[in-house]
């Protein structure tokens, strides 16, 4: 036993593998708890729109929102401008005040709605923190409402004190709340495949890159170093149609939702997966297996910053920015779009390009940059020579 074990910590692999299990712990621990902290403090980052109809008392609740929730608030003329901002993620809520509200509020025996429209395709986060709004407001203007009501009662009407309360009681269910969703999430096993595919694909390409790198550096000086920076580009373009292919094939057939159908998402997992094999490749051609620290320290950058399970909008400056370089942002929005609804993915697959495109540039630089080690020489017997 004690023979094996100094075996094995007299081996180079060994040392490497404890050393990348505490580089893990160290890195993840980092970039998570600099990357989350504050997140609760900026919420004013979040944006509602009202859309108010209400002649009466609208207005006033419109206001009243502005002016106590701690989210930016907009007022949109129409439904249909708010329902296209609310699809194209540049708000988080849609609260509408109907035109009869004030009507119904002052009418015995109806109740008004305060209707609430939240895009599901979205982090979990936003649909349970705007639905605590949703049910924080109307709380606020029922009970204002109440009050309204009872006050106007007994003006009108010289009543016994305990009818006085039970008209109040009456008028304490006078406005009610509808929260509608648009483009709903089935379960929460949907609602996790973004960060999945995100996690396995760049995972995936990153153990997928060591192992070309252990190759080239097996093949050594034999082949030339734009064979061999060619080689690997088909190899990860045959290697991101099968992974992608597999990937999607296994989420649809496991019960996975799809806006788009089957093909949109195995044509968008490609891109996605080409964009992390060369980007993750890239730290490999320039620091050779060392680049693995940088790659692991990516994976857990984007994994903070990329929207699948924290809206980037509560993220800091610092995280937001650098989320907009990292293609795991792309490859979220993206595939939220594809399998829950959206605005598209052209926006996506331009970041998504965009980021691999850079990286296939850079990684030619690199590869002329650098010197290529000279084959040995090789005397006739095909036995390298031997220097004296």
């Amino acid at each position: 036993m004690g023979k094996a074990l100094k075996a094995f910590l007299q081996k180079t692999p060994t040392k490497i593998g404890i050393a990348t299990a505490i580089m893990f712990q160290l890195i993840f621990s980092v970039v998570w708890m600099t990357g989350y902290d504050g997140v609760s403090d900026n919420a004013a980052h979040l944006r509602i729109a009202i859309v108010n109809e209400d002649a009466g008392l609208g207005k006033q609740i419109s206001e009243q929102v502005r002016s106590n929730l701690p989210f930016q608030v907009s007022v949109e003329s129409t439904m249909d401008e708010a329902r296209q901002k609310l699809n194209d993620r540049d708000v988080q809520m849609v609260m509408h005040i109907p035109a009869d509200f004030s009507k119904r509020l002052q009418t015995p025996g109806q109740k008004s709605e305060l209707q609430y429209w939240i895009n599901e395709s979205n982090p979990a986060l936003i649909k349970s923190m705007m639905s605590s709004v949703a049910a924080s407001v109307t709380a606020t203007v029922n009970k204002q409402a109440v009050a309204a009501g009872a006050q106007a009662v007994l003006t009108q009407m010289n009543v016994p004190a305990a009818q006085a309360q039970g008209t109040a009681e009456a008028l304490s269910e006078k406005v009610a709340s509808s929260i509608r969703s648009t483009n709903p999430v089935t379960g929460m096993n949907n609602q996790m495949v973004p960060m999945m595919l995100v996690l396995a694909s760049f995972v995936g390409s990153m153990i997928m890159g060591m192992n070309f790198q252990q190759a080239s550096i097996m093949i050594g000086a034999q082949v030339g170093r734009w064979h061999k920076f060619a080689a690997r580009g088909v190899l990860n373009v045959a290697a991101a149609i099968v992974t992608a292919l597999v990937g999607s094939s296994f989420v649809m057939l496991l019960g996975g939702q799809s806006a788009h159908g089957f093909m949109a998402l195995w044509g968008f997992e490609t891109l996605c997966l080409l964009a992390f094999m060369f980007f993750s490749q890239l730290f490999l051609l320039l620091f050779g297996n060392a680049g693995m620290l940088l790659n692991i320290i990516m994976l857990s950058a984007q994994l903070v910053s990329s929207g699948a399970m924290v809206p980037r909008e509560l993220l800091s400056d610092f995280y937001y920015g650098l989320s907009r370089y990292l293609p795991a942002t792309y490859a979220v929005e993206g595939n939220m779009n594809l399998l829950f609804g959206g605005p598209g993915i052209g926006g996506a697959a331009l970041g998504l390009v965009s980021v691999m495109l850079s990286s296939i540039a850079i990684g030619l630089i690199i590869t002329a940059l650098r010197k290529e080690k000279a084959a040995p020489a090789v005397v006739a017997s095909g036995v390298p020579s031997v220097a004296n």
